[in-house]
């Protein structure tokens, strides 16, 4: 039987899609209509329909009543930034704009995120500038050039993660990240902190990385350039993960490259696995996904280093601002609903892990040395719990679900 619709105006741009096709519920996007390509394919990986070739042709299959030429349907990713099926909860009127609402919504809240991150970063930035003015070149040697520099490679990597999703907000996020570091690096250069060979190689990775970024996210780069640069950024955050998790600990453990000149080689190893076929389609899979998940694990890995700090150096701290961990703890926590409602698990353990551990963590370290008021703790509890409450709820009825254990549910095992 064929398919018929029924177009009604519900304002603007947006049209409701009424089938009339044999589901009385839900029209399959593979049969009564199509989402717009660009949101229904992201290229650039190892895995395609064969499982060797990319899976830039890869179409998403959804059942959902709307069709909106005004946001781009989400997409979840579990093992890998490939898509997923998602299903909307009820076929309402009022559910269909309740759910494109929480959509627009969230995605204002992750470009949102950009404000706090960048009040974390330009303190910093400007003190540096303060001290190159007046001659005090030594004052930046404080600040560490390879943790910046690993927060640059992490910001890179998930740069290209949320391109390929069409995460605009969250890309611009990573962009700005990317941006900042950078000319922190760029001050600690000028005052010799940072050895000059080092900068002049960063340089051509960021001015590399952001162009192919930018061509990529408007559909002007070739699938061969875009496969080099996820390989190169998946080897770089290979390399680089166990080597920070294992400098963490020293001088508990013998100082060593021995970790991260291993991972290299494994990286390697695996990149040319890949592209030669050698590996299932299972591990291409897994593979497409490295590079989002080591610039994770990245970030997920700093409060931990902190609180080991912390828990060796117990004065140290009293050097943490209180104001610098409630903007982490923003910053991270306004991308969580986003996360959520796209159902990116490999996003929202990021986000969630940074909001709880980094920001609420240090926090709470603060208030347990008596470093921060009792109020200004109970005020971060009651913000924290109240925000991720809201999420979840909002998430719920967005989908149309009971209980909102059900979104987490789909997060984590899928619809």
């Amino acid at each position: 039987m064929e398919s018929k619709t029924i177009a009604t105006s519900l304002g603007g741009d947006r049209l409701l899609i009424i089938p009339s096709c044999p589901r009385s519920s839900f029209i399959s996007t593979t049969r009564c209509s199509r989402l717009p390509q660009k949101r229904a394919s992201i290229g650039g990986g190892a895995v395609s329909a064969s499982g060797v070739n990319g899976y830039r042709g890869l179409s998403l299959t959804r059942w959902n009543p709307i069709v909106s030429t005004r946001r781009l349907v989400p997409v979840r990713a579990v093992e890998s930034d490939l898509p997923h099926p998602t299903q909307q909860g009820s076929s309402g009127l009022g559910k269909i704009r309740e759910y494109e609402e929480w959509d627009s919504w969230t995605a204002k809240f992750s470009g949102g995120a950009n404000i706090p991150f960048l009040m974390l970063q330009l303190p910093q930035i400007i003190l540096n500038a303060q001290n190159l003015l007046a001659g005090n070149n030594t004052a930046l040697s404080a600040v560490p050039w390879l943790g910046m520099l690993t927060g640059l490679l992490g910001n890179l990597s998930l740069l290209s993660y949320f391109a390929k999703k069409r995460e605009k907000e969250a890309a611009v996020v990573q962009t700005l990240g990317v941006i900042s570091t950078y000319i922190v690096l760029a001050q600690l250069t000028i005052a010799e902190a940072m050895p000059l060979k080092y900068f002049v190689a960063t340089s051509g990775v960021v001015t590399i990385g952001l162009i192919l970024n930018c061509l990529f996210y408007f559909d002007k780069l070739s699938r061969t350039l875009w496969r080099l640069w996820e390989d190169f950024i998946t080897v770089g955050g290979l390399s680089v993960l166990p080597q920070i998790m294992w400098s963490t600990f020293v001088p508990l453990v013998p100082d060593s490259i021995l970790p991260g000149a291993t991972a290299f080689v494994i990286a390697v190893a695996a990149v040319i696995m890949a592209r030669t076929g050698k590996l299932s389609e299972k591990g291409l899979r897994f593979f497409a996904s490295l590079s989002g998940w080591t610039a994770t694990l990245m970030f997920m890995w700093m409060p931990v280093s902190q609180m080991w700090t912390n828990f060796l150096n117990p004065d140290n701290i009293k050097g943490l601002s209180p104001i610098t961990m409630v903007l982490a703890m923003m910053g991270n926590g306004l991308m969580i609903p986003r996360a959520l409602f796209i159902r990116d698990l490999m996003w929202f353990t990021g986000s969630m892990w940074a909001t709880l551990f980094y920001g609420y963590g240090n926090i709470l370290c603060l208030y347990m040395f008596n470093c921060t008021s009792k109020s200004f703790f109970a005020a971060a509890t009651i913000g924290l719990i109240s925000w991720i409450g809201l999420a979840l709820w909002r998430d719920a009825m967005a989908y149309g679900h009971n209980s909102p254990l059900r979104s987490l549910k789909e997060l984590v095992f899928g619809p």
